[in-house]
């Protein structure tokens, strides 16, 4: 069976983006670690089923599995490139609405350039409770304090001084950790200035990526709620800078890019 695909970054999150009605009546946790795997497969970050919604109130309707083949409520980076698709496919409209599984998502597009483009993204209003500002959670080497938060997925931020330490494993053990039922997404979080962090991030069910949308988004208001940063926050990532803007609600301005067209020979 031959499953196309469009292949696409979010400031080098990259995802694989198919038509809903072309992919297989199967397993799809397991194509999903197929096609996402780096060797033998197209390799990505993550796989998008994308719907047209057919005159409903939202341009498409979206479904996101990891690369490990669990499902995701939204993805920040992820959301621009099923845009960029949408757009690249005849969708006019400067406003893309777009339904994920932590609800409807509203992008404008911001610039285009051929096949490059930005967008600024309603990330939405972020969950926290007071008691989850400052929490010690207790790992296999210590403790470590963190902040928990719910951007549409669940967040985990911990600040640091410097990235000097094997936080990857710390990364995957607070993944895991009992205190998240449902696995988290994990940022390291280096405050710079009261406008700038530097993050490093471990994302649930893909592990380290070079940037993450709703992960940069948990960072910087963890840091504005625990009063190390005003906004807007400029997260800067391995890939480069993603600008968060808070507030009531969140905002985002990212790239996105689509980078190859082909099929994947299951």
């Amino acid at each position: 069976m031959k499953i196309p695909f469009t292949k696409a970054h979010g400031a080098k999150n990259d995802f694989l983006l198919t038509p809903a009605e072309a992919a297989p009546a199967t397993d799809l946790a397991e194509v999903a670690r197929a096609i996402c795997d780096r060797h033998t497969g197209v390799g990505a970050d993550g796989w998008y089923l994308i719907e047209r919604a057919g005159g409903k109130d939202y341009h498409a309707r979206v479904r996101l599995l990891n690369s490990d083949g669990s499902s995701a409520e939204v993805s920040g980076n992820g959301t621009r490139c099923a845009a960029a698709w949408l757009i690249d496919s005849g969708v006019e409209e400067p406003d893309i609405l777009i339904m994920t599984g932590a609800g409807l998502k509203r992008l404008r597009l911001i610039e285009r350039d051929g096949l490059r483009f930005a967008f600024e993204m309603g990330m939405g209003r972020i969950g926290w409770k007071e008691e989850d500002l400052r929490t010690n959670v207790n790992l296999r080497g210590g403790s470590c304090e963190a902040t928990i938060l719910d951007a549409g997925n669940p967040q985990c931020a911990v600040f640091v001084e410097n990235f000097d330490f094997d936080w990857r494993a710390m990364g995957v053990e607070l993944e895991h950790h009992p205190r998240f039922p449902n696995r988290t997404n994990v940022s390291f979080v280096r405050p710079v200035d009261r406008h700038t962090v530097e993050v490093r991030i471990w994302e649930r069910g893909a592990g380290e990526t070079m940037s993450s949308g709703t992960g940069s988004t948990g960072a910087a208001a963890a840091a504005i709620l625990r009063g190390l940063a005003d906004s807007p926050v400029r997260v800067m990532t391995p890939a480069g800078p993603l600008v968060v803007q808070g507030g009531e609600e969140y905002s985002m301005v990212g790239p996105a890019e689509l980078i190859a067209r082909g099929e994947f020979y299951l």
